[in-house]
């Protein structure tokens, strides 16, 4: 989330700088709205530009980028967007140096101007937001698990599992095991101390399936 936050301010900060740097000193104090876009690929003339077809329309575009790629959280969108204001701008620099015979830097404000030092620096500041950046993670945590058709699922799971971590399955411990005691089972014999217990002792021995009383063993 920090990273997130960081790395969309170094991508603002670095679109700025490249939307504004139309607007200040490329070479000898010519503005660079005043560099037709097709110049960079035909050589750099004396012509006057318009606003909307000068270096402004590749850094706009980038911006445009920029911004696409922080509400989508994608690292790939804003080092596209850094890419393009250094490709835009690096080919300015070959096209003037042909033109020029070569790049000066004067300290009496000819030569390169800020406007060049604004595209480069916003450029590379773009490179360094999408490296800082942590992008979008995906919606399944680790070790998270998704049923299909056909796999075995437990009866019963929960979203969170007994480590507390999310999309792991959790099981209820079994309860214990429960011993049920019962009365000794013995079918058709009456309550102990009742009448029919006397009548059943009474008649028992009587009964024919009644085994015979063993006699006591002698022997020694």
């Amino acid at each position: 989330m920090i990273r997130n936050i960081i790395g969309s301010v170094l991508a603002v900060i670095g679109a700025a700088g490249a939307v504004a740097s139309p607007f200040q000193s490329w070479y000898d104090g010519r503005h660079g709205r005043d560099y037709r876009v097709e110049d960079l690929f035909n050589g750099i003339t004396g012509t006057s530009s318009d606003l909307w077809v000068s270096l402004l329309l590749p850094f706009a575009f980038a911006a445009l980028v920029t911004l696409l790629g922080l509400v989508l959280r994608s690292r790939l969108l804003v080092a596209l967007s850094g890419l393009i204001v250094l490709g835009f701008t690096i080919l300015w620099m070959v096209r003037q140096g042909q033109r020029s015979d070569g790049l000066t830097l004067n300290s009496d404000g000819t030569g390169i101007g800020l406007g060049v030092a604004a595209a480069l620096g916003g450029g590379a500041l773009l490179l360094i937001a999408a490296a800082v950046m942590s992008g979008r993670r995906s919606r399944g945590g680790r070790g998270s698990h998704r049923y299909v058709a056909g796999d075995r699922t437990p009866e019963r799971y929960g979203e969170y599992g007994d480590t507390g971590q999310v999309g792991q399955v959790g099981y209820d411990e079994p309860e214990p095991y429960r011993t049920h005691q019962y009365p000794p089972y013995d079918a058709g014999h009456p309550p102990a101390g009742s009448t029919e217990q006397h009548a059943w002792d009474d008649t028992r021995e009587q009964q024919p399936w009644t085994p015979p009383p063993q006699p006591p063993d002698d022997r020694p």
